[in-house]
């Protein structure tokens, strides 16, 4: 364990061995850092912050600071982070609220560039990008392999399914289907994200039949339940077009067209 002399470490915080503490940095009585984990000059980590193994957090970043809610009233919520995720220069990432589990989650394997804020509630899957300034609200989901592009903000309580690709300076307010791509200042979806799916070693079967689902349920302008129904009759179930048919349940901003 190093921590450098200028450092403002508590004697109550938890440091896994290998942990090294850069200047000026600031770690605060209830946080957990797990072993080998880098924390670089200006950091500054509060709140009941779990941090596990292998990180590597840049200068200026922020977390575990209350969530922007006005109705916090200081309760012991808690962020929580995986291992071996690279946290890039002032990135902010704020505790939760009370009003869901309590906990803002970041997976493991994760890269978030520059200035990128996650925000109250959040839960991020496993080896998500998110590019610089790309911006969460409070209680979003974003699911595992997800691209941010840069300048991207999502609006709360939306959903970003897995392998889908934002693209860059684009306002999202509804959910986005996984295997998807989007664009747009107002962002609408553009198809399957077929490039992205084939540098992850999915079938050209599987890609094809995800973009046959695609073409029925959002180009052929039916009611999305009537192109559910249309697609299960159509196509033969695998695996990846079950997560794509179940996205639909439970959604509280709805689907993206």
């Amino acid at each position: 364990m190093e921590i450098h002399p200028s450092a403002v470490v508590s004697s109550h915080a938890e440091l896994g061995p290998g942990v090294r503490i850069g200047p000026y940095s600031t770690i605060g009585d209830h946080v957990v850092i797990g072993r080998d984990t880098v924390i670089e000059s200006h950091v500054v980590i509060e709140g009941h912050t779990q941090i596990g193994e292998r990180n590597k957090i840049y200068p200026f970043c922020t977390i575990g600071f209350p969530p922007q809610d006005i109705a916090y009233q200081g309760e012991d919520t808690r962020v929580v982070i995986g291992n071996d995720n690279v946290i890039r220069e002032y990135v902010s990432i704020n505790r939760a609220t009370t009003k869901e589990e309590w906990n803002t989650v970041v997976g493991n394997h994760n890269y978030i560039m520059a200035y990128a804020h996650i925000a109250h509630d959040c839960t991020l899957g496993d080896k998500v990008i998110m590019s610089n300034l790309a911006t969460l609200a409070g209680h979003i989901t974003i699911g595992d392999y997800v691209i941010l592009g840069g300048f991207v903000a999502i609006h709360q309580f939306v959903r970003i399914g897995a392998y889908a690709f934002l693209g860059a300076k684009s306002g999202l307010v509804q959910d986005v289907p996984p295997f998807m791509m989007t664009s747009g200042h107002r962002a609408s979806l553009y198809g399957v994200n077929q490039k992205g799916l084939i540098q992850k070693g999915f079938s050209r079967e599987c890609i094809d039949g995800l973009k046959k689902a695609y073409r029925i349920i959002w180009r052929e302008n039916r009611r999305f339940s009537e192109g559910i129904k249309q697609v299960k009759k159509e196509l033969k179930p695998f695996p990846e077009l079950e997560m794509l048919l179940d996205f639909f349940h439970d959604s509280k901003r709805g689907v993206l067209r």
